[in-house]
């Protein structure tokens, strides 16, 4: 084995006797766009909403819950996507995002939330897992569309108003502190005040410790 690796080591090390340096470097240079137009098509395939969903773990129970969202369906026509509030568009970020992914494949592949009970029984973990990830990022993927520069208080209400004014835009809270149900039901957690979380799914769900009607799966 080791002669093997000796062998190949200074085939690949070895000045090549039959084409030029020009031709290798151009050739190289050839492979490595082809390469990289590969790699960046294959990764943007997995980073579509209808990618996402593929699968029924998601496509019936998460996908079911935002669909009666603002972030879903609004008078202005945007909706965001699976990859918009979980995926990170910068392209580092984004990279350490799809690796962390790798787990998830793992737990498709082995069935770990295969049926609605598994889902429910890892609803907490998953979610305090995501929620976990936004509060380290400053809760970057909601600040790709929501910026604190361009909100205009006196159209919120003023209980909104007030809450960006004083934790929002002074850093000592961020998005996802306060709107942790904006998009998905909340699993059921007795040490959250539901006074704190915002939004439809919360206002639906789960916050007061049951389980949420938009929630259900399609049969």
């Amino acid at each position: 084995m080791r002669d093997f690796i000796r062998r190949y080591w200074r085939t690949l090390t070895r000045p090549s006797a039959y084409y030029s340096l020009g031709f290798l470097a151009i050739g190289g240079f050839i492979g490595g766009v082809l390469f990289w137009g590969a790699f960046n098509t294959a990764l943007e395939a997995t980073n579509t909403e209808t990618f996402c969903i593929g699968c029924h773990e998601m496509r019936d129970n998460v996908y079911q819950e935002i669909q009666p969202t603002i972030h879903f369906t609004n008078r202005s026509g945007v909706r965001a996507t699976c990859p918009d509030c979980h995926v990170p568009h910068d392209w580092t970020y984004k990279m350490a995002r799809k690796m962390q992914a790798s787990k998830e494949v793992w737990g498709w592949m082995f069935g770990t939330i295969s049926t609605r009970e598994k889902f429910l029984a890892k609803r907490k973990e998953l979610a305090g897992r995501e929620w976990e990830r936004l509060k380290a990022n400053d809760s970057l993927e909601c600040r790709n569309c929501h910026s604190t520069e361009s909100m205009d208080l006196a159209k919120q209400s003023p209980r909104a108003g007030d809450a960006h004014q004083r934790f929002l835009f002074t850093g000592e809270k961020t998005c996802i502190d306060c709107h942790k149900g904006i998009a998905h039901s909340l699993p059921v957690m007795e040490e959250i005040d539901p006074t704190t979380v915002v939004g439809t799914a919360a206002k639906l769900g789960e916050a007061a410790g049951t389980e949420s009607p938009q929630a259900t799966p399609v049969q």
